[in-house]
């Protein structure tokens, strides 16, 4: 049994959002991986308000319970996969400010993206993420799985993922676990 701690977010908080359904197939790919311990953040749980801390986050002084009950589920990850999709060309709202909403729980921790969306499957959402993890000192792999048209494979409830998403995800999987496990002393130094 793995040490490694996977927390996998997902992004979307919008009625009728299919980011459940791609991030239960990844959920379920994860756990057949076998590198990682899986726990799994919605945001449309989280119920993250738009950022209302009276502190900035760099100082963890944290007044609410449902920032510290986020802090805690960031803080107690190893590796993180954000479930993205993309809206106009960009990162949605809820899942910008549920980064915002921390700071150091980001730090020295391995992420990717599974992005989905049309005809760009989200990609630009994840390239705009990039910029924030920087910032944040959160290592955001080349690896990733990109999904086209992800409508087109949600079928009787359910994402039948292609054979290169299974592909993308196993390398994800399989950097994630290197990546976190090289950043380790990291974590533990702070």
């Amino acid at each position: 049994m793995s040490e490694l701690n996977l927390l996998v977010v997902v992004g979307s908080t919008r009625p009728g959002r299919v980011g459940p359904k791609v991030a239960d197939w990844f959920v379920d790919a994860a756990k057949a991986h076998g590198g990682f311990q899986v726990s799994v953040a919605d945001l449309a749980d989280e119920n993250l308000p738009l950022l209302d801390e009276p502190h900035h986050p760099r100082l963890q002084n944290y007044q609410n319970d449902h920032t510290k009950r986020w802090s805690e589920k960031v803080a107690a990850a190893d590796a993180i996969v954000f479930v993205i999709p993309e809206y106009n060309y960009g990162l949605s709202a809820a899942f910008k400010n549920a980064i915002d909403y921390l700071h150091a729980e980001w730090n020295y921790k391995a992420a990717s993206v599974v992005s989905y969306g049309g005809v760009s499957a989200g990609t630009r959402s994840a390239l705009q993420l990039q910029s924030s993890a920087y910032a944040l000192k959160l290592f955001m792999i080349p690896e990733s799985v990109n999904i086209p048209f992800v409508h087109s494979l949600v079928q009787e409830g359910e994402l039948r993922p292609t054979e290169i998403m299974t592909t993308a995800s196993t390398a994800v999987l399989n950097e994630l676990a290197k990546v976190s496990t090289a950043l380790k002393p990291l974590r533990e130094a702070k």
